[in-house]
């Protein structure tokens, strides 16, 4: 009998994420990884994508959630930003 995979849930706009969290979740990766160059709320501030170093974009995640890739989603010791729901399926089949 398999063992069922434990889930939780965040919603991050409520209990946003703290600097330290977002440095776990990157561990090794980019932030430019997690953050939504694509949202409506990034285009608004007319920000130029390569003007933007890691720390700034940290610093952008942590005043404005939506700037954030979501889902954000962790499996094992893995994390996944911006993962479609099939992507997701076969990461957990795998």
């Amino acid at each position: 009998m398999q063992k069922k995979a434990e889930l939780s849930e965040r919603d991050f706009f409520k209990n946003p994420f703290t600097a330290g969290e977002i440095k776990a979740l990157l561990r090794g990766s980019r932030p430019s990884e997690m953050f939504n160059f694509r949202s409506p709320s990034f285009k608004k501030l007319s920000l130029d994508p390569g003007s933007l170093q890691d720390k700034d974009l940290i610093e952008r995640m942590l005043q404005e959630p939506r700037l954030i890739r979501r889902p954000v989603v962790k499996i094992g010791g893995k994390v996944y930003f911006g993962a479609s729901a099939e992507k997701l399926a076969d990461i957990i089949k795998a």
